[in-house]
C-alpha cells in the first residue's frame, strides 16, 4: 500500500484484468499504438507551451503575485508584529518602575526590625507604576497618577533590576490625576522615549506595562478602541462627577497597580500613561490612559512650580436640578474642587444648617439649570455674591452644573482676569465681576483655606 489507505492512491495495480488471460496494459513502442500515443502526448505538450505564450503576451509579461501573507495595518506580517512587541517591550521595560506608597497609617503598622530583600514589598504599602521620562543635573523624573501616590508620608521607586529608591514628590495635580517624582539617577540608564498620542489609530496595537497586583515588569497587549474618549470623574470617589477626562480607551489589561504605568506603541515609543478601568461586574476589556500629549504641558509645569496654577472664584455649589430634585446633601465643592478638609465639628456643622435655612434659593418659573452657591469666599466674597445665589451664566457660557463652572474657568478664563456673573437673586436677575485669583493649595498639614467656614 502507498501512503493513503484508500485503493484509489494505490502505487499498485494488477499486471491482468480479473478473468482473463491478456494484460491490460503494454510498453510503449511494442506496436504502433506505442508510436501514436508518442504523437499525441507530443502533441499535446506543443500546443500548452503555445497557449502559455499567449497567455504571457496578452497579460504584457506579468508575473503571478506572491501567495498572500497575514497582515496587519501598515503591511506588517504577524511574524514582523510579533518581533515589534518584543523589541518595544525591550526598548521601554527598564524604564517602567514599581511604586510603592507607604501612608503614616501603613508606616505604623511596619515593622521596624523587618528586613526586606531588595524588589521586596511590604504587605502594609499600596502599589502602582510609573515611568522614567527624564533625567537631569544627577536626578532622573518618574511620570506616575496622582491616586498613586496621595497621603503617601514616604514613597520609594524600585526599578526593574529590583533596586530601591527614596522619591521625593516634585508635584501633583488630582484634577489630571498626574504627579512627578524624583530620584537618584544613579543606575538609571533607561529614559522612555516620548510619542505622539494624537497620531493613534482606532485598532493600533498598543502594550502596557506595569506592576498591577504586585507582579512588577508585567507586559499585555491590546488596541485601542477609542483615541480620545471622553469620561466623567468624581475625584474623590463620592459618586459626583467633578470632572471631564479625555482619555485613550484600550482592550489591554489594566488592574490594580497598573496605574501610571506606560502605553507605549509598537515603536517602543511612550503614547500614554496607563490610568484607569472600567471595574463592573461582567465588564472586560475596558481600560484608560492618559494621552501623552495632554500629560506632558501639566508635567512641564509640575516640575517648574511643584503645582498647577488655576484660576479661583471662590464658591462653594451644588447643582441646582439636584436642589430641585430634593437631594438634602450638598455638592460640598470649591469652584467644583473636592473639599478634602479636616472634619467639621458639630459646632461649626450647625452653623452651616443656620446659613442654608436663613438664604433660601427663591427659584423663578422656569429657571431650571444653574448652580446654587453655598458659600462665597474670597474673591467671589469681595465681588459681593451671596449664599443662596443661582448662578446660570459666566460671561456668555451658560452654566448648568458644578462641572460646567469648573470646565468654564479652567479651560477658558486665566488668573487675574475679570469673570462676569449672571445670577438670581431673590428671584430676580443681576450681573455682576469676580476677579479671578490663583487658587489656593492644599497641604497635608492645613485644611483647604477654601474649606474654612
Amino acid at each position: 500500500m502507498g501512503l493513503f489507505d484508500d485503493d484509489f492512491y494505490s502505487t499498485r495495480m494488477s499486471k491482468r484484468s480479473k478473468g482473463t488471460g491478456r494484460a491490460r496494459f503494454r510498453p510503449f513502442g511494442s506496436n504502433g499504438q506505442g508510436s501514436t500515443l508518442r504523437v499525441a502526448i507530443v502533441s499535446s505538450a506543443a500546443s500548452a507551451i503555445v497557449v502559455a505564450l499567449l497567455f504571457t503576451l496578452l497579460n504584457g509579461g506579468a508575473k503571478a503575485e506572491p501567495s498572500a501573507k497575514p497582515a496587519l495595518a501598515g503591511g506588517q506580517s504577524l511574524v514582523e508584529t510579533s518581533e515589534r512587541i518584543i523589541s518595544a517591550s525591550e526598548k521601554v521595560r527598564p524604564a517602567v518602575v514599581s511604586i510603592i506608597n507607604l501612608t503614616n497609617e501603613a508606616l505604623d503598622m511596619l515593622d521596624p526590625d523587618a528586613e526586606l530583600d531588595d524588589g521586596e514589598i511590604p504587605y502594609e504599602a499600596s502599589m502602582g507604576s510609573g515611568v522614567i521620562f527624564q533625567k537631569n543635573g544627577g536626578k532622573a523624573y518618574i511620570i506616575t497618577n496622582a491616586h498613586v501616590v496621595q497621603d503617601a508620608a514616604q514613597v520609594q521607586a524600585v526599578l526593574v533590576s529590583g533596586m530601591k529608591k527614596e522619591a521625593k514628590i516634585v508635584g501633583m495635580d488630582v484634577v489630571t490625576d498626574l504627579a512627578v517624582l524624583e530620584v537618584e539617577d544613579k543606575d538609571i540608564e533607561a529614559v522612555a522615549e516620548l510619542g505622539d498620542s494624537e497620531k493613534l489609530r482606532d485598532g493600533e496595537m498598543v502594550i502596557a506595562i506595569g506592576n498591577p497586583l504586585g507582579f512588577g515588569d508585567s507586559l499585555t497587549q491590546g488596541i485601542v478602541s477609542n483615541k480620545k474618549r471622553i469620561i466623567p470623574i468624581s475625584m474623590n470617589q463620592d459618586g459626583n462627577y467633578d470632572w471631564e477626562q479625555e482619555v485613550i480607551q484600550i482592550d489591554a489589561a489594566i488592574n490594580p497597580g497598573n496605574s501610571g504605568g506606560a502605553l507605549v506603541d509598537l515603536n517602543g515609543k511612550l503614547v500614554g500613561i496607563n490610568s484607569m478601568k472600567v471595574a463592573d461586574l461582567g465588564v472586560e476589556g475596558i481600560g484608560f490612559a492618559i494621552p501623552i500629549d495632554n500629560a506632558m504641558p501639566i508635567l512641564k509645569e509640575l516640575l517648574a512650580k511643584g503645582k498647577i496654577a488655576r484660576p479661583y472664584m471662590g464658591v462653594f455649589t451644588m447643582d441646582l436640578q439636584t436642589y430641585l430634585d430634593g437631594q438634602t446633601e450638598p455638592d460640598d465643592t470649591v469652584d467644583g474642587d473636592t473639599d478634602d478638609s479636616s472634619e467639621i465639628d458639630d459646632e461649626q456643622a450647625a452653623g452651616d444648617e443656620d446659613i442654608e435655612a436663613s438664604a433660601e434659593p427663591v427659584v423663578p418659573d422656569g429657571v431650571y439649570d444653574g448652580v446654587v452657591v453655598l458659600e462665597a469666599v474670597g474673591p467671589a466674597l469681595d465681588a459681593g455674591l451671596e449664599v443662596g445665589d443661582i448662578v446660570v451664566q459666566l460671561d456668555d457660557e451658560p452654566i448648568d452644573s458644578t462641572l460646567a463652572l469648573r470646565k468654564y474657568l479652567y479651560n477658558g478664563k486665566k488668573i487675574g482676569e475679570s469673570l462676569k456673573v449672571t445670577y438670581y437673586r431673590g428671584g430676580e436677575k443681576a450681573t455682576l465681576n469676580v476677579k479671578l485669583e490663583e487658587k489656593p493649595q492644599q497641604t497635608d498639614e492645613a485644611a483647604d483655606p477654601e474649606s474654612e467656614r
